[in-house]
Formats: structure tokens, sequence, C-alpha cells
């Protein structure tokens, strides 16, 4: 596939962004004068760009008067904000985390209130946290028509907001109901309640399907929920405790965190901190430039979306993400997400399916169909058709 910059994880993310256009999330252009912008290796570089994209969409808005033009301009805006925000935690005191957040919020709740059906936000009650979901109800406004309703969570790095345009939209094309969420260590829960990554990711799931119970458009017992990255852990994790889901999408399969490819021994993030044990010598990777771009961003997410501070405690806290002795309660269907050029998670597609025997249906993606990336990322409308068709013969149509 032709490389829109020199930089792997600069290409990898450059290509998630460009998948935002195929459902009013970006435009072609404006993301390729963001990558001709950026220097590879240089997270600076990448936050101008992305803000410097933000900024002159929204230059535009004060002239527009048609609700969809002002829609599709702040949804715009809203990815380009979140996408300047991508690389800047390794340094946790930075503002900019909190005031790009702030204005991609502000600007996808001014999208999705332009909406034929308006989208909007809740906090839902859990266990000593407040869970934050998007509701998009499917149809007409005031249709209450109880629809099979989609339940969509996003992983280490990324955002609800970002589910809309992954997932959401293609689903509520197909009259299904759609909820995103974010958990603990995702974005929104991260940022507002100082919250970092959990295991146990039941606690965040019952409480959102006891309130999708009360909704008088939902089919209660046609509730998909789908997990993106580490999410397909933790919505498999969910699953295995949340019996009233009626499918899960694994997007992709991943099996245990602690093995997959960045933590494997003697590669990635374990050869480059190995003896990094205090803050200061953590500082200092982050911020030496001769380091792999993936490496560096890689931890120093890692840290912030689970509010630690060392290597030790990050080592520890993934190897609680495994499947291992629980994967066999999972009672639903589960679509196995199985990219053939995942670099994250290879090998761990088989691992799950193998775990969940014939409850598992893994789907291989591959470079044919321009699907073999990590999440499938450039070939949406491919991935949700296949997705999708799997959930009616599942679910909608049994």
């Amino acid at each position: 596939m032709l490389k829109l910059s020199s930089d792997q994880s600069f290409n990898f993310e450059l290509l998630r962004l460009l998948s935002h256009t195929a459902y009013n999330g970006a435009d072609v252009s404006e993301c390729l004068i963001a990558a001709e912008e950026i220097v590879p290796g240089d997270f600076e570089s990448w936050y101008a760009a992305w803000n410097k994209r933000a900024e002159r969409v929204l230059s535009h808005v004060k002239d527009l008067k048609d609700p969809i033009s002002i829609r599709d301009a702040m949804f715009r805006a809203a990815t380009y904000s979140r996408a300047a925000d991508f690389f800047l935690h390794g340094n946790q005191d930075d503002p900019r985390i909190d005031s790009l957040w702030k204005r991609q919020a502000e600007c996808f709740d001014a999208a999705i209130s332009r909406l034929e059906n308006p989208g909007y936000r809740k906090l839902v009650k859990a266990d000593g946290f407040d869970v934050p979901i998007i509701v998009f109800p499917a149809g007409k406004p005031g249709d209450t028509k109880k629809r099979p309703t989609i339940l969509m969570g996003n992983g280490f790095d990324g955002s609800m907001e970002e589910m809309y345009h992954m997932h959401g939209a293609p689903a509520l094309e197909r009259g299904y109901n759609v909820v995103v969420y974010d958990g603990p260590g995702q974005p929104t829960v991260r940022r507002d309640q100082g919250l970092g990554f959990i295991h146990n990711w039941e606690v965040v799931v019952s409480p959102i399907v006891d309130f999708l119970e009360t909704l008088s458009f939902v089919d209660a017992k046609k509730i998909g929920l789908i997990g993106y990255s580490l999410g397909g852990y933790l919505c498999a994790r969910a699953a295995a405790f949340e019996h009233r889901l009626a499918a899960v999408f694994q997007i992709d399969g991943l099996y245990n965190f602690g093995t997959a490819t960045p933590f494997q021994e003697g590669d990635g993030l374990s050869k480059v901190l190995a003896g990094a044990n205090d803050e200061a010598q953590i500082q200092a990777i982050l911020k030496n430039p001769e380091i792999p771009t993936g490496i560096r961003w890689m931890l120093g997410q890692g840290l912030w979306a689970f509010k630690l501070k060392s290597r030790a405690e990050f080592w520890e806290k993934v190897k609680l993400f495994n499947l291992t002795g629980i994967a066999d309660k999972i009672r639903c269907p589960v679509f196995v997400g199985d990219p053939e050029k995942d670099m994250f998670f290879k090998g761990q597609p088989q691992q799950i399916a193998e775990a969940l025997g014939d409850k598992a249906t893994l789907v291989k993606f591959t470079s044919e169909d321009g699907a073999e990336e990590h999440c499938h990322f450039g070939a949406a409308r491919y991935t949700n058709a296949v997705m999708y068709e799997w959930f009616e013969e599942k679910v909608v149509k049994s």
C-alpha cells in the first residue's frame, strides 16, 4: 500500500485518519496536506499540522449557514483536534492534552446536534465512577420502534467519538441504534475523572446495558458490543460476565495483552526499556528522537492511560489483561477480526478463537481488500459490510 510517511507509526496513524473520510469524519485533501507538513518522528510537527487543519476548518464555520455544512465541518474539526493531541501524552502535564480535548468535544457536540436524529451525551452511574456515553437513536426523531443496538468502545488510545466514524454511522444506516462510550483509561474518563485503565471491564459495560434496557427504542435481546484494538480484550472480558449481550465483535482478536507483540521479551518496548526503572530514565527515553516513534509513543500513552509513572507498574498492569480461564465463560457468538499484517496482535486472533471454540467466527482480512492493517484502517466500508452481515445472520434474523 502507498506510504504516507517514512515513519512507520506516523504512516499508520495517517491511514487511520484517512479512514475517517468514509463516514464524514475527515476529508482526503486535508489529510494529505497535513501529511505533507509532518516531519517523520517529530511529535511537535504532528501536533502543529493537525492543529492547523482544525483551526483552518473552524475558520470557515462562521460563514456557513446550512446545518449540514456546519455539521460536516464540525465533525472534521473534532477529528483533527483529536489527531493533534495523539502524540502529546509523554508529558502528562502538557496543558494541550485538556484544551484540545475540550475543543474536540465542543465540535463533536455541535455536529451531532445537527444530525437528522440528534445524538446526545449522558453519564451512566457505575460502581465508584461514571461512564460517559453518547446515544445515537436510529430512525426518525421520536421513533420508538425497538431496534437492534450496537454498543461501541475503543481501546488503548482511541475515543468514543472516533467510534462513531469507524462503526457508528454505518450501523445507523442499517437501522441499528448506536451507543458509544469511554471507560477508565480512555480519553474522557482519564481526563475528567483521573482514572486509569482497569482490566475488569464488565463493571463498565453492565451499567450501560442496564441503561439500554430502560430505552423504549432498544430491543434488549439484540445488543451487540464492539471492542476496538485493546477494546477487543475489553469487550470479550465484559461478555464473560455480562450475558445479556447478544454478540461481540473483537476488532481485532486479542487474548492476552501482556504477550502481544509490543510486550514480547527481547523485542520492542521490552528491549528498549531494559534497565529503565525510574521516572528520569523513562523521560530520557520519551525525549530521545533516536528511539523509534512507536516505542516512544506506546510508552508515553501507556503511562498516561494507565495513570502510572514507572515501567514496572505498567508491565504488571498489562499482565492483568488476559482472557486465560475467562474466555470459556462467554456465551454469545464472537466475531474475531484477523488482519494479515497486524503489527500489534499477531497470533492473538487464533488464540482467542481456539479458546472460544464454536462460539468464534474467525474472519481473515487481507491486502487484496486493503483491510490487512490493525483495525482494518483504510477499509471502513468493506469491514463494516462484513461485520454487519455477520450480525444480521447471528442476531437480527435469528
